[in-house]
């Protein structure tokens, strides 16, 4: 049985929903449930009924919801697509009733801006007991950066030294201010401090600290700044001959200057204040404000650059190589109707959905993308919408 229920309506789950309606091959069925049911109406409606059989209404942080609407749809995998916040109570209903999971972004608590792998990893003997899946990070980054590691310690190198993952948006929404996902997500993500692995140990940067110019093929020289990203913490554990791992991702000075006011401002603040007699999270308020993600695809121009840098040794010799996609925000409308990042994230979700449903990646437990064999996936990446390139270079990146 290939039948799914997909949660989350926002901009990644309209890539994932509607190429999982492509093939029929990979997804016999496809039922959908958010908060907000007008969304997954418009989904459905874009996708096709005959595709998206099934919407529902669900409140995602109340886990025998989850579970209620599992019983009903009878899924051989819940494809989760909502609010890191929601990944436990996700979690939980799978196990109760007996269904494979998977997400795109690890847990993280509503109350604090943390990111770790503790809280899911926790759940691995659990998993595994009731003979159970859950894939973790299935996104671009995290996941196909996962995946680009593990391919290239399995085909370059006999053991990896560094790595440094880049996140480069070239492209051009015409907006003063917006992020190019959940803004609530984005903006928790970047005011964090900075942390990379060196060493044995973690090391901590203040938030937007540090700075490297990098050449991006296709998209150009940009500032590129050191942040702390999920996929650093499984992979270190993972690949235990890594010297040094760290995370960066290219912001414009204006997106900067606009983060910086907001921040004097306590807009970006997840403490709630008093107004008008209620407690409200200035972080949301904001949120509602901006632009919605979803929104931004039309006559969005220009291209993301994401991959990773891999230095090692293979035969003796030290070598590094570069590993890519660019993704076309102008294509990635036209085909699905999303900007290159939603269409980065959901395409990935998507084939390793397809994996898990045909058991290519199929072992009870609570696993991150590089501990599968990568071939099949970067097979996938090529003929689904996100191809690659690997280049061996000299590294941008002093010791």
């Amino acid at each position: 049985m290939s039948r799914v229920l997909i949660i989350g309506a926002g901009g990644v789950a309209g890539v994932v929903v509607k190429k999982c309606a492509m093939l029929t091959e990979y997804f016999s069925e496809i039922h959908l449930a958010s908060r907000t049911i007008s969304k997954c109406e418009k989904l459905q409606a874009e996708a096709g009924a005959d595709r998206v059989v099934g919407v529902y209404a669900v409140d995602a942080d109340d886990a025998n919801q989850v579970a209620d609407l599992i019983r009903q749809v009878e899924p051989a995998l819940v494809i989760n697509v909502a609010l890191p916040y929601q990944d436990l109570p996700i979690m939980d209903a799978c196990l109760e009733t007996g269904v494979h999971y998977l997400d795109t972004a690890n847990y993280e608590p509503k109350d604090e801006a943390k990111f770790e792998y503790s809280w899911q990893w926790a759940y691995q003997e659990r998993f595994k007991e009731k003979g159970l899946m859950a894939l973790l990070g299935a996104g671009f980054d995290p996941g196909v950066t996962n995946v680009f590691t593990a391919y290239a310690a399995k085909h370059y190198f006999d053991e990896i030294h560094y790595l440094d993952i880049v996140d480069c948006n070239g492209g051009d929404h015409g907006q003063a201010f917006a992020t190019n996902f959940n803004p609530e997500i984005n903006i928790r993500e970047i005011t964090q401090r900075g942390r990379y692995w060196q060493d044995g140990e973690w090391h901590e940067t203040d938030p937007i600290s540090v700075r490297e110019d990098l050449d991006y093929p296709n998209v150009g020289v940009r500032p590129s700044y050191l942040l702390f990203h999920e996929e650093l913490e499984s992979l270190v554990k993972h690949f235990p001959s890594l010297k040094r791992a760290r995370f960066w991702m290219t912001f414009g000075e204006q997106y900067l200057t606009h983060l910086r006011v907001l921040e004097n401002v306590g807009m970006t603040s997840i403490e709630p204040v008093e107004f008008q007699g209620q407690k409200i999270v200035p972080l949301e308020f904001l949120k509602a404000v901006l632009p919605n993600p979803g929104s931004l695809a039309e006559g969005y121009t220009g291209m993301t650059c994401i991959g990773t840098y891999v230095t090692g040794i293979k035969d003796g010799q030290e070598k590094t190589i570069f590993i890519y996609n660019n993704c076309d925000h102008a294509q990635c409308n036209r085909e699905v109707g999303a900007q290159a990042v939603s269409y980065t994230t959901g395409v990935p979700a998507m084939i390793a959905a397809s994996m898990m449903l045909q058991g290519h990646w199929m072992k009870p437990g609570v696993w991150n993308m590089e501990q599968f064999d990568p071939d099949e996936f970067m097979n996938r990446l090529n003929q689904y919408g996100l191809p690659w390139q690997v280049e061996e270079c000299e590294s941008p990146f002093k010791r």
